[in-house]
């Protein structure tokens, strides 16, 4: 009897200790269920977060980039502007030197000659027909008074000076020659007073004498020559030489 009692109580205990062990068992699995899933909840939101910040990061650096071209290409267009700006400086500057330039070419060729006297009125002009001269006439007559002041047209050497038409002949009075640097000669005739003499260096501008009415002349007037040697005959057009020279007539 006692070996059955002892018989049921040990099946009983046994039992028991089973039943623990799988209601422990049971409880560890839910437990580890219940973390694995926490642990999945907690990677997947720190995915979810590091995904966000990566594309905010991405979106950052195409914003930097952006930025950086646009600056880039704001620059390129400030530097094109200001060469392009420069360039019209540039432009403008080099065209007031070239017409500083030409003006002051033309002032420099219009004080290189100057007309022989300064207030006129033109009248016999060069190769025209009549019975004062042996032939055509040979130079350009300018209207004025007696006393009139006569200078040279262009710097140069006195080769004549005088009475007699400074050596070619009574027909022009007194007379002055002068050589020029580029192989012409200016004739000045019909002068009632000489002041310069053969020899002497004359500037542009400079008193060489006074009109007159001497020699063959019909009235006051000065009697103007190119030449292209100091002698009669090898008279050029006067006013079409002054003229391309810079002289207004």
């Amino acid at each position: 009897m006692s070996q059955r009692v002892t018989s049921r109580s040990s099946r009983t205990s046994q039992i028991r200790t089973r039943a623990a062990v799988l209601a422990a068992g049971l409880g560890a699995s839910v437990a580890l269920g219940a973390g694995v899933a926490v642990a999945a909840d907690t990677t997947a939101a720190s995915g979810a977060a590091a995904a966000v910040q990566a594309q905010a990061a991405a979106q950052a650096e195409a914003a930097k980039v952006q930025a950086a071209k646009a600056e880039k290409a704001a620059k390129a267009e400030k530097a094109a502007e200001a060469k392009k700006a420069a360039e019209v400086r540039k432009a403008a500057a080099a065209k007031a030197a070239k017409a500083k330039k030409a003006a002051k070419a033309a002032e420099k060729k219009q004080a290189s000659w100057v007309s022989p006297v300064k207030s006129y009125q033109l009248s016999a002009s060069y190769a025209a027909n009549g019975g004062m001269w042996a032939s055509k006439h040979s130079g350009q007559d300018y209207a004025i008074p007696t006393g009139t002041p006569v200078v040279a047209v262009h710097g140069g050497t006195v080769v004549k000076a005088g009475g007699n038409g400074a050596g070619d002949g009574p027909a022009y009075g007194n007379a002055v020659v002068i050589k020029h640097s580029n192989g012409k000669y200016s004739q000045y005739a019909h002068l009632s007073s000489v002041n310069v003499q053969a020899g002497q260096v004359v500037k542009t501008g400079q008193k060489i004498a006074l009109s007159g009415n001497t020699g063959n002349s019909s009235g006051p007037h000065l009697h103007f020559e190119i030449r292209t040697s100091p002698n009669y005959g090898t008279a050029i057009n006067p006013a079409t030489f002054l003229r391309a020279n810079g002289v207004n007539l």
